[in-house]
């Protein structure tokens, strides 16, 4: 798959996840690695000559490196703004990194979004891996044996005492992120979020909307990540990530049941109407189509619904998001353009599933 392949399809690298591990309540884990290079300034400081320097040295990695060789790299001065968006939706890129079209700013990307490396956002390298369902460990390694074959070409800013040097001190030491998207209908419905999220804080995690740090949470979609890298290793990361994901999980599934069995009527009631609204809806704002698509996707989870896959949804969540409307149409739209054709793929996608 092109480069131009991936920005025209909606495909990403955790819609099919049906047999991942804990899919029905964890959409994907990611990784990622904040790497800068020795005697250069970072990102923000860059002008024209270390800029280009630092492209220089990245491209020379990425052409020796047995791991990224067959990886597309793309600068933000070759692409519109709409493309850019675009890798924002499906979760590569950041929105700041989107925001800017510098010619010493890009990404690496393989053929199916499983892995990126952001050039030149906050840091030189971000280096990410995303998997579906709970995969920390394994997204872990293969983020790593890739930020392994880089150093083997590159010169790491590192310092013995506090291990990786970074541009926001919160990152520096092991330089990782971590992170698991879960769906949590059941927590939300409940009323228990404050109290479930309030001890998540004190374990040095905290929980973000869909697209991360700064993103309200819609659709009952949280993201689950790290607040401390300095003092751990990566192993203590991801297992800390991994066990409080697995306790969030269990307590989920538990008060689906719950709901199924002490409110089967008002959940019924609840997913059918989501239902009857989103396939017969002429206009759907993308909040309203998130929390429709979550009420519908815990109704797959829980049987009430049949003949919809929940990668079907997880496709969806990307394909009414704004960038990917306007690729489809090949303009510019208004908002209420943009509601109006919302509602017409959430139809085409949901009557095509149901036909199967």
């Amino acid at each position: 798959m092109s480069f131009t392949d991936l920005l025209n399809t909606n495909f990403v690298h955790w819609v099919d996840s049906a047999r991942a591990p804990e899919s029905d309540i964890v959409i994907s884990s990611r990784v990622r690695l904040a790497r800068n290079l020795r005697r250069i300034p970072f990102p923000h400081m860059l002008d024209e000559n270390t800029g280009k320097k630092c492209v220089e040295d990245i491209k020379n990695a990425w052409k020796n490196s047995t791991e990224t060789r067959g990886m597309n790299i793309v600068f933000f001065n070759q692409i519109p703004l709409i493309d850019r968006q675009i890798l924002v939706e499906k979760h590569l890129i950041s929105p700041n990194h989107a925001q800017s079209d510098s010619n010493y700013r890009g990404v690496l990307v393989n053929d199916v979004g499983s892995i990126a490396i952001m050039i030149n956002e906050e840091d030189h390298l971000r280096i990410q891996c995303i998997l579906p369902g709970l995969q920390m460990e394994e997204a872990s390694k293969r983020a790593q044996k890739i930020d392994d074959d880089l150093e083997n070409n590159l010169d790491y800013a590192f310092n013995e005492k506090r291990g990786y040097l970074t541009s926001c001190p919160t990152n520096v030491g092991t330089g990782m992120r971590a992170s698991v998207m879960l769906h949590l209908p059941g927590i939300t419905i409940s009323g228990q979020t404050n109290r479930i999220f309030q001890n998540i804080n004190q374990l040095g995690m905290t929980i973000r909307g869909l697209y991360g740090e700064g993103t309200e949470i819609v659709g009952n979609f949280y993201q689950l990540s790290n607040q401390v890298t300095l003092g751990l290793t990566e192993e203590d990361i991801i297992y800390n990530l991994t066990s409080i994901a697995r306790q969030i999980v269990e307590q989920e599934r538990i008060i689906r049941e719950k709901l199924k069995v002490q409110m089967q009527y008002q959940i019924e009631d609840r997913i059918g109407r989501a239902y009857g609204i989103i396939t017969n809806a002429k206009v759907i704002t993308s909040n309203e189509a998130l929390s429709l698509l979550s009420d519908v996707r815990l109704g797959v989870n829980l049987g009430i619904i049949k003949d919809i896959k929940s990668f079907t949804l997880n496709e969806l969540i990307v394909a009414i998001r704004p960038a990917h409307l306007q690729k489809r149409t090949g303009k510019e739209m208004t908002a209420v353009e943009r509601d109006i054709t919302r509602a017409e793929v959430i139809k085409e996608k949901l009557n095509a599933a149901g036909s199967k």
